[in-house]
Order: structure tokens, then C-alpha cells, then sequence
């Protein structure tokens, strides 16, 4: 499980790591809104190994050990008005990212599980290169369409504030935001998150990168369009106490994709508690499991 680099192309390099067995079907977890590959728990990346999966998670463009882009993050008008310039990069941008790091490592078409931001990147992958993804999993995320899956008023303020730079700081600044946005129904490791803000403080963080993949999410608008064209098959899962992802978000993603099943997990916000792991593990390995049977992946598999 050591880290590794992969150029995937057009300056970009992702940082990565492996669970389980090479020779069994791919499986890649993306991650979400300035959060690093490391928020995918070990344990959980290793119960899919043991399900049977070659597990892949890596950090996205701009965070942790992969490339950081060096331009300014967008104001807070421009996010607003959603008027950006030239140089900020959007979903499809990162979703190419992904795609590279598929083909590098010769892993396509993977299995592949998104949350929130990252189940954005995980849409468009399915959308605008649907080679690459054998079955497509969508937890907490949305749409795009600003109608939907809007945070809470609560939330904002973490959204558009910067990140401490001080380290006792940024694991005090995370206990507070899953304080607002994380599980109600589910026990909270709150020592465990600050561990894990802090782990993520010493691999690096960039206090602009948060901005500049919000730009990206907002520069790439309503993508329900390009949903609708979405062949793989498709599980969205949501929870019903997310704040910063609205289960209409959910909803949402789940009605534009077509044939797409919604899996609602009572209590559950925006984090992957462990009390919810065997439902989220559960439906993720059964879903791909079906997909590999399924019709329509085949006839994919055959246009390929």
C-alpha cells in the first residue's frame, strides 16, 4: 500500500495507492471537495479488497500529493456569478485526470465509486467516456442544477472560508465542520477525524485549492444533460441528514441517469461513519456484481 505517482497526461501527475489482489476487477474510489484520497478509511478500502475488488484510491488534482495548479482561486463574486477565467480547470478536466490514470495503470473499464465532489467526477467519467467505467456508484453527490442538493445555510461559511494554516488549527476547523455536516444517525469518531485532518496537514495542503475545485465544480453548471446519456449501470446512494449535500441532490442524480437505483441510508450525512459501511460496502459489491450481468453493459462492452 505504498504511495505511488502516475503522469496521466497534460501536466498532471496523481498520487495513488492499492488494496487487495491486481488480478481481480478494478475498483476506484474518488474522492471529494478538498479532501484527499487518505478520507477513504484503510479498513473500508480493504473489506472491497476482501470482497473481491483491486481497490484504487488517489488524491484529485490540487490535493495532497498530487499536482497543485498555481493559479489564483476564483473571488467569491466570480463563484457567484459563475463567471471564471480562462485558466480554471472544470469536472471534465478531472475527469480526464481519472481517466489517464486508468489507462497508465491499465485498469479500464473500473468500477467506479464516487462521494460528493468526487461522485461528480465519477457522473462525467460515465458521461464523457463511458469505455472507462464498467459500473458507476454516486454517494452524496448531485447534479449540478441549483435547484438541488444545495447546502445548508450553515455550511457556507466552511465552504467559502480558508483552511487554517496552523496544524492544531485545521484538526480543530475539521471536528467542526463534520459537527455541522457529518451523521445523526450514527456514532461519531471525532478523534478519528482529527487524526485524519492532521494526517492530511503533514502530507500537505494548499489553502487555494479548495477555491479553485470549487470553481470547477461550479464553471461545469447542470450537467443533468449529460446524465441522460449515461448508459452504465448506476446505484446513487444519499443520506437522509446530509447538510451539505441535500438528499435532493441525490434524487436528483438518481432521476437523470437513466435506470439508476437510489439507495437512502437513514441518518446518515456527509461522511462514510462506520456504522453505515456494511449497507454502503454491501450495496457497492452487489452492484457490481449486477452490472457485470447486466444487458446494457454488455452491449457496451461489445461497442467498445
Amino acid at each position: 500500500m505504498a504511495e505511488q505517482f502516475c503522469d496521466v497526461g497534460r501536466g498532471i501527475t496523481l498520487c495513488y495507492e492499492t488494496f487487495g489482489d491486481p488480478e481481480r476487477e478494478p475498483l476506484l474510489l474518488i474522492m471529494g471537495l478538498s479532501t484527499q484520497m487518505i478520507a477513504w478509511h484503510d479498513d473500508f478500502c480493504g473489506e472491497l479488497a476482501d470482497r473481491g475488488f483491486h481497490v484504487v484510491r488517489f488524491d484529485n488534482r490540487d490535493v495532497g500529493r498530487s499536482t497543485h495548479m498555481d493559479f489564483r482561486p476564483p473571488t467569491t463574486g466570480e463563484l457567484f456569478t459563475r463567471r471564471f477565467r480562462s485558466e480554471q480547470y472544470t469536472l471534465s478536466d478531472m475527469a480526464a485526470d481519472t481517466r489517464g490514470l486508468l489507462r497508465k495503470l491499465e485498469l479500464e473499464p473500473a468500477h467506479a465509486v464516487g462521494v460528493s465532489m468526487g461522485g461528480m467526477i465519477a457522473q462525467t467519467l460515465a458521461a464523457e467516456h463511458p469505455e472507462s467505467v464498467r459500473s458507476l456508484v454516486s454517494i452524496m453527490s448531485t447534479t449540478g442544477n441549483r435547484w438541488k442538493g444545495q447546502p445548508a445555510a450553515p455550511v457556507y461559511k466552511f465552504l467559502l472560508a480558508r483552511p487554517p494554516i496552523d496544524r492544531e488549527a485545521y484538526m480543530e476547523r475539521a471536528a467542526q465542520i463534520f459537527g455541522v455536516v457529518g451523521s445523526t444517525g450514527f456514532e461519531r469518531d471525532e478523534q478519528y477525524i482529527r487524526e485524519r485532518a492532521g494526517r492530511a496537514f503533514d502530507r500537505g495542503i494548499d489553502v487555494r485549492a479548495g477555491g479553485r475545485q470549487l470553481g470547477a465544480i461550479l464553471k461545469s453548471g447542470d450537467r443533468t444533460t449529460a446524465l441522460r446519456r449515461i448508459e452504465t449501470p448506476t446505484l446513487v446512494i444519499h443520506g437522509t441528514a446530509d447538510k451539505m449535500i441535500r438528499p435532493s441532490g441525490g434524487r436528483a442524480t438518481a432521476k437523470a441517469i437513466p435506470g439508476a437505483r437510489l439507495m437512502m441510508i437513514e441518518g446518515m450525512g456527509h461522511d462514510l461513519p462506520r456504522g453505515a459501511w456494511p449497507q454502503i460496502i454491501g450495496a457497492i459489491a452487489d452492484h457490481a456484481g449486477q452490472a457485470r450481468r447486466s444487458p446494457t453493459n454488455n452491449r457496451v462492452a461489445l461497442r467498445r
